[in-house]
């Protein structure tokens, strides 16, 4: 009963936190005084932008940890990683499409930010794909692995593309070496957001993780004790 209650209490923590984002993000929040209320997507695909690279390194980190200590645990969290973080990047791109759209006149550009990200989505796409595509699984986990690290390599490209090259995309605004260029009415709902889609994402991977270990272990004497026991 108390493991049902911690994970009731879990999947709540983030509802609220999104909830109240939202209101802040939506209602509460000033409009911009060139974005006009477009800014408001800000609130999401900020958020999103962020967790995709936040993701994305902890599932580089467990496989770095799976190659290396070759610990069990380590693929699992990083197969739970991949399908959450490959959504937040398929929100932080289309919301950006839309947020592109009024501010640049165009859905899409072929601008090093966008790209980059967008080869942050294929990558985390064919990191899946490489699951399913042998049927040892330590072959499948350890060759995903692999391209997890590898793909490594585009995540300081995302951070840093709006420095390295002349871009339509705008410069950071929140990590700035000097106080962030952002109001704090607007700072405020945006840093709630981030929060809310941080505990999201743990809440969502342990879950995960919880179902993998459960059904590797399904034929084990704990695991057909658990399903006894409820």
């Amino acid at each position: 009963m108390r493991t049902t209650g911690l994970t009731r209490g879990s999947r709540v923590c983030p509802a609220v936190l999104i909830a109240a984002g939202l209101y802040l993000s939506l209602f509460a929040s000033p409009a911009d005084y060139q974005q006009s209320e477009t800014v408001r997507i800000m609130y999401v695909h900020v958020p999103a932008a962020w967790m995709a690279l936040f993701v994305y390194t902890n599932m580089a980190v467990a496989s770095a940890v799976a190659l290396i200590w070759r610990h069990p645990l380590a693929h699992i969290a990083a197969h739970g990683s991949a399908p959450i973080g490959a959504c937040f990047t398929l929100i932080a791109l289309i919301t950006g499409s839309l947020w592109g759209k009024p501010m640049w006149g165009t859905w899409w550009v072929w601008d090093a930010r966008l790209t980059s990200e967008l080869v942050l989505l294929f990558l985390y796409l064919g990191y899946m794909a490489l699951q399913s595509a042998f049927s040892d699984r330590r072959t499948a986990s350890r060759a995903s692995a692999i391209l997890a690290l590898i793909g490594v390599v585009n995540l300081p490209i995302i951070h840093y593309s709006v420095d390295w090259w002349n871009t339509l995309h705008q410069g950071a605004t929140i990590l700035k070496a000097n106080a962030p260029s952002i109001h704090p009415s607007m700072l405020i709902p945006l840093l709630i957001m981030v929060l809310a889609f941080h505990l999201h994402f743990f809440t969502v991977a342990l879950m995960r993780i919880r179902c993998e270990i459960l059904e590797d272990e399904k034929r084990t004497h704990w695991v057909q004790q658990l399903g006894t026991s409820r």
